[in-house]
């Protein structure tokens, strides 16, 4: 079999480990491979965003399934262009994109289909954004309608920094054209879960539940970012909440997707709130999150590559389950200086040899191979993985693997999973 992987960060790097545990004998390519991917995979060097060039590549060389990784090639249609030629390829089509591409759609959808989110309005202007913030008041939470690299969302805690948001996004294009509209809604308190369901248009499978840390400093202090760290699995996401999260989120969401002429067939990620009214949709990704991918996919005992083959054929996933291994997992991203603002590149990696087994992973994701030598290519460089029989141990072995990797200006949270700690030692 002949995988291509479209995308080079972390995400990217725990498919390949992932798809490579179920297929050992299959080839893989990936779009410009990252310094860690790279050893296990052929180069392509088409960027993951040239979605023409890597649909001709792909049935010039007889790729049987082409897994994409990130949202943009997805917003921009990849799979539709891949459907076009009659090519494999796991991934919603560009309309079903939206529900991560457009959150005023999202949003939309969740209205139209009752499913329980924050309150919210969306604006095309500045000055009704900023007039309905003077309205409402703080807390609140403005959001960049389009991809914004899971950063365009801004927990404001005073109406000045919410309008200081808004002026950011649409007056500044801080986000590019992701800010000409905005969603402002409502601050929820509680605390929040990754779900992950794979999905083919008309029925899912649930993967493990996991959790994400997107503040850069700990005690959740800080800009957000693409994400510092995550754990799986989730105390409080048992049976019940996850019951719950099936009949009021994913099972209706997938539902109205089809309605809409847009069925999900893909990966959708689920960003949920449970709050003291049950559980509520933060936002949708139409892809693997990063960093939760990196705890969630090592804790997989069954074959991903055999639900994705299903999706990417048309065939149903009714009945189908994912079985998990017994323990836990921790992923601790370590950044670079100055991250999530500007950073320098470049600086040489120092990774112990004897730090990976089989239950501490590296997976990278901003990091190139020049000259020899590792070198940072990005703001979050990597992240260490560790699974053991407890979450303690799971979260000590990763801050561990974390710790002994050294690059100028390095920075990792230390508090990973830290409410999961909290529960376990006030038990």
């Amino acid at each position: 079999m002949r995988i291509l992987i479209v995308g080079n960060g972390g995400r990217e790097h725990a498919l390949l480990w992932k798809l490579r545990q179920d297929a050992p004998d299959a080839d893989f390519f990936a779009t410009m491979p990252n310094g860690g991917m790279a050893p296990l995979c052929e180069a392509v060097a088409i960027a993951p965003s040239d979605v023409e060039a890597l649909a001709g590549w792909a049935a010039a060389h007889r790729i049987d399934l082409t897994v994409v990784g990130p949202e943009a090639p997805l917003a921009a249609g990849i799979v539709d262009r891949f459907d076009a030629k009659g090519l494999a390829v796991f991934g919603p089509s560009k309309a079903a994109a939206r529900i991560e591409s457009s959150k005023a759609y999202a949003k939309d959808l969740l209205r139209n289909a009752n499913i329980p989110t924050a309150a919210h309005k969306t604006f095309t202007n500045q000055a009704g954004a900023i007039e309905w913030v003077r309205s409402e008041g703080a807390p609140i939470v403005v959001k960049a309608s389009g991809l914004a690299a899971g950063k365009g969302a801004v927990v404001c805690m005073t109406e000045e920094e919410a309008v200081a948001a808004i002026e950011e996004m649409m007056g500044d294009l801080r986000f590019g054209e992701a800010g000409r509209e905005v969603v402002i809604e409502e601050f929820m308190e509680g605390e929040e879960l990754s779900v992950f369901a794979i999905c083919d248009g008309v029925d899912f499978v649930l993967l493990q539940a996991s959790q994400d840390h997107k503040r850069v400093g700990e005690g959740e202090a800080g800009p957000n970012t693409g994400g510092m760290g995550a754990y799986a699995p989730v105390s409080i996401a048992d049976e019940a909440l996850l019951a719950e999260a099936v009949s009021e989120v994913i099972a209706p969401t997938v539902a109205a997707m089809a309605n809409d002429g847009a069925p999900f067939k893909g990966l959708l990620y689920a960003g949920l709130m449970n709050t003291m009214d049950g559980l509520k949709v933060v936002e949708y990704n139409c892809r693997f999150g990063d960093p939760e991918t990196q705890v969630v996919l090592p804790l997989m005992e069954s074959s991903l590559l055999d639900l994705m083959v299903a999706v990417a054929e048309g065939d149903s996933l009714a009945g189908r389950r994912v079985t998990n291994r017994r323990g836990s997992a921790v992923t601790t991203v370590l950044a670079s200086g100055g991250y999530p603002g500007p950073y320098v590149k470049g600086k040489e990696i120092y990774v112990p040899e004897d730090l990976e087994s089989e239950d501490v992973l590296v997976f990278h994701a901003g990091t190139e191979r020049r000259d020899g030598k590792l070198v940072t290519s990005g703001g979050r460089v990597l992240a260490v993985t560790a699974v053991a029989s407890t979450f303690a141990s799971a979260a000590s072995a990763s801050r561990s693997g974390a710790a002994a990797i050294d690059f100028e200006g390095a920075f990792f949270r230390a508090d990973i999973g830290w409410r999961e700690r909290a529960r376990l030692e006030g038990s």
